[in-house]
């Protein structure tokens, strides 16, 4: 579903990326880890076509998504760590918007948001502006937005920014749902019992290289205790 080809990315002299090679199949939830400034982020914006690389390539369902960006999109939902919303729409406008980026129809759009809405508990709030929403109400209208046309490909950074526990609770019962459904998972996150949580599998990076990749079932022990011994062990 994701193919990434020696994906390396350059500002000046500066690699943020280097030569990253990696497969997520259909049904992974992948966590790809490593410490502030490893190259996190700027991977992701050039799977979500943000950036471009300097060389390698980003391929979404078969298709280079910087050759064809329009058409390997429509399979992909992207929730940045800091999403930007328009605050004078309300909930429910934005997922309408969403929805018709996606090209959904009437019927499937109305089906879909009520679907979304309930399982991130958004629905009392969709008539009020974005504006009026705390952290938490905002990433759960991400969230839903990004569940919205039932993507092949979801990449998220950081995925548990201003949610409360239910909230937590509920991210990771949809993407194992998701994930079990077939759909691929690409997250980053810090949190390593996350990780441990709904992974199937994690990859660390430090210093823009890939520097391991491994599935949670080949870690010996109790996973997040294994996980964080590795990832210290590894970014220290």
């Amino acid at each position: 579903m994701l193919e990434l080809t020696s994906l390396t990315k350059k500002f000046g002299s500066f690699t943020a990326v280097d030569d990253i090679s990696m497969k997520v199949e259909p049904g992974d939830i992948y966590g790809f880890l490593g410490p502030n400034g490893a190259g996190k982020t700027t991977t992701i914006k050039m799977i979500a076509t943000l950036l471009k690389p300097t060389s390698g390539r980003v391929v979404i369902n078969g298709i280079d998504a910087h050759v064809a960006p329009e058409k390997a999109k429509r399979f992909l939902s992207y929730v940045p760590d800091q999403p930007f919303l328009y605050e004078k729409l309300s909930g429910m406008e934005f997922l309408l918007f969403v929805s018709k980026m996606y090209r959904m129809n009437g019927e499937e759009t109305t089906g879909s948001i009520r679907e979304v809405s309930e399982i991130f508990e958004v629905t009392p709030w969709l008539s009020r502006r974005i504006e009026d929403y705390s952290q938490g109400m905002r990433q759960r209208l991400v969230l839903a937005a990004a569940m919205l046309h039932a993507p092949k490909l979801i990449v998220i950074d950081e995925p548990m920014v201003g949610l409360d526990p239910k909230g937590a609770e509920t991210f990771k019962e949809q993407v194992r749902l998701a994930a079990g459904n077939g759909t691929a998972i690409f997250m980053t996150t810090h949190q390593l019992s996350l990780a441990r949580d709904v992974c199937t599998r994690v990859g660390i990076i430090k210093s823009s290289k890939l520097v391991y990749e491994s599935s949670m079932e080949q870690l010996s022990g109790d996973g997040v205790e294994e996980l964080e011994r590795k990832y210290l062990e590894l970014t220290s």
